[in-house]
């Protein structure tokens, strides 16, 4: 099979796709042609999890062998990988009902079901192109892709991996999981900004010749791990066929029997995949995009109009925090009938506007299938608690946000007399505080003694994964490290261990680089004057925080400092790991400059190293 840009007809294989993540145009990658087949319940019915997975992988990645693909598929969906032998199991809460449980796999969220078989299939793309350069994944993160992707390339031979995430735009746990990740490959790194900000600094580096030829003058390629690299997307359309399947044999509904489906969601590749199973013939009635206070998706399905030019929200449900989203626009290739010329028109009014409006006509057919509403985080809350009251079920709060909007739809909107999955997204022990306040737990600083408490009231187990991220012997090295960063001994701790606190300053001012960003700071100046207000405050604190340290006996502050080295002796820290530590908590501290730049900093010193 081969791939297309959405915004061209320049044709790539699947492995090529796969490999790369990003068209040279800057779309994305999407069939020539979708596979011309017709899913039947009865060709289905008796396969497992793994089978149905051979049977879509091989529709979409024509290149590799029957036994690649099963041996692929076998490593990633097991019984080491996903708890329940089912993968994704159905929870049916009434008649009207049934939850889609995307959550059984390593890091407890949606992402898992694709990131676990992604990596095979980016090793195998890499052979199959017969690529000898070193593979440098970058990720962006609003809190589920950023653990499932450094779970998944962990200790990969010749791939490495960053992942950068909105610092204060995830959730604790999630946050907790990602910094508590194993590997010697893997990287994560905080910024000032949100997941667009992020995002769109990495759609620019895969877009810009330059930065490419600096990476493969070093022996590197980059790749993504993103929903918008193929590898991520099509795993996930799997769940949705094994989703049917379970609907019929449970008895939920009869053969050929349309359902309706919601999904929460940001960045539109979990719905959007949804909606490709609906193309091989799973019988979909239609579709919901859920989405929370920043809905920007919503909006779009009521009134063609998509404009992200507004205020970004800090929600309760974190990795639905988007503003612009990346996979609706392979959606938008299928809105406008396949149109690359009609597609690359709305997409660079978007780029250059932050607003895109498609016709009435073209509207009217969208919402033949689709519409949205939202949930704002008081809403989501009282979903929580209110299908906890009655049925003793426990959501997440992205799941709770699509399950407020199923209630609030009217029959006009989505016929309720079908039967509707909702996709719940992530397990709710990711999301300690609103789980919490909808049990009317009093909340507490650690995570983990209200989710003890959430545990004993609803009998929900601690799942096993999270406990052993809270027994990590990693444990006391973060405690260290976050007293180090409380005490802002950052700048005395750094020179001790031969780590340079402007390391990477030189990039800033890099004639070298500096043109390749102008176009990214330009569309992020709103974010950044935002920025620079703040981090003037932050400025003013830094002050405050430096004079009570100047006022404070030089010899109780040194003694502080030796019982924290001597700590970090104690549980026996490698230098390598030291290092990446301290260059982590010294990017934090230097969140205050631009993401773009930022970003560029890190995959610099990543490329070089």
């Amino acid at each position: 099979m081969n791939y297309k840009s959405t915004r061209s007809n320049d044709l790539k294989s699947s492995t090529f796709a796969t490999l790369h993540g990003l068209a040279n145009d800057g779309g994305l990658y999407i069939p020539e042609n979708l596979p011309d087949v017709k899913l039947s319940y009865e060709e289905l019915k008796n396969l497992s999890y793994q089978e149905l997975s051979e049977k879509i992988i091989k529709l979409f990645f024509t290149e590799f062998s029957d036994k690649e693909i099963k041996t692929a598929v076998n490593s990633a969906y097991n019984s080491t990988t996903f708890t329940d032998g089912n993968i994704v199991p159905l929870h049916k809460l009434n008649d009207k009902v049934s939850f889609g449980e995307l959550f059984h796999g390593r890091t407890l969220a949606f992402k898992d079901l694709a990131l676990s078989l992604f990596p095979y299939l980016l090793l195998l793309s890499k052979k199959k192109q017969n690529e000898n350069k070193k593979v440098l994944i970058l990720a962006a993160t609003s809190g589920d892709t950023g653990k499932a992707a450094l779970e998944g390339f962990k200790d990969i031979e010749g791939i490495n991996i960053v992942v950068f995430y909105p610092k204060n735009g995830v959730s604790p746990m999630q946050e907790e999981q990602m910094r508590k990740q194993k590997g010697n490959n893997v990287d994560i790194v905080a910024i000032n900004g949100n997941f667009d900000d992020a995002q769109s600094a990495i759609k620019v580096i895969f877009s810009s010749e330059e930065f490419k030829n600096y990476a493969s003058e070093h022996n590197i390629m980059f790749s993504s791990a993103n929903s918008i690299n193929i590898g991520r997307l099509f795993p996930q359309v799997i769940y949705y066929v094994s989703t049917y399947v379970n609907l019929v044999n449970s008895g939920t509904i009869k053969e050929g029997e349309e359902f309706n489906i919601v999904v929460p969601t940001g960045n539109f590749g979990n719905i959007l995949a949804g909606y490709i199973a609906k193309k091989l013939g799973i019988p979909v009635r239609k579709f919901i995009s859920a989405s929370n206070k920043n809905k920007v998706l919503a909006d779009f399905f009521k009134s063609g109009t998509y404009n992200k030019n507004r205020d970004f929200y800090t929600t309760n449900s974190p990795s639905m925090d988007i503003l612009l989203s990346s996979n609706f626009e392979r959606y938008l290739y299928y809105a406008t009938g396949e149109n690359s010329a009609r597609t690359k028109e709305l997409i660079n009014s978007l780029l250059t506007t932050g607003v895109l409006s498609v016709s009435s006509e073209e509207l009217a057919n969208i919402q033949k299938e689709f519409y949205g509403e939202f949930a704002d985080s008081e809403e989501t809350v009282e979903a929580i608690k209110k299908v906890y009251d009655n049925y003793k079920y426990l959501m997440d709060p992205h799941t709770a946000v699509a399950y407020s909007v199923y209630e609030k739809l009217s029959d006009d909107k989505l016929d309720k007399n079908i039967h509707t999955v909702i996709m719940s997204t992530a397990h709710p022990f990711k999301f300690p505080e609103p789980v919490a306040k909808a049990l009317e737990l009093e909340l507490n600083e650690n995570p983990y003694v209200i989710l003890d408490k959430v545990s004993e009231i609803t009998g929900v187990k601690f799942p096993e994964k999270l406990e052993e991220v809270r027994k990590s012997d990693l444990e006391k090295i973060y405690r260290i490290f976050r007293n180090i960063a409380s005490e802002d001994f950052i700048d005395d701790l750094a020179p001790i261990y031969k780590i340079s606190t402007v390391e990477g300053e030189e990039f800033f001012i890099s004639t070298y680089i500096a043109p390749v960003y102008n176009a990214a700071i330009d569309g992020m100046k709103k974010t950044y004057m935002e920025a620079n207000e703040n981090n003037r405050q932050m400025e003013e604190m830094e002050k405050k925080r430096l004079e009570a340290s100047l006022a404070e006996p030089a010899i109780v502050k040194q003694q502080r400092i030796e019982k924290l080295m001597q700590e970090l002796d104690n549980v026996g820290v490698k230098e390598d790991f030291l290092e990446r530590k301290m260059k982590s908590l010294i990017s934090i501290k230097n969140g205050s400059k631009n993401v773009v730049e930022l970003m560029n900093i890190n995959i610099r010193k990543e490329i070089d190293s």
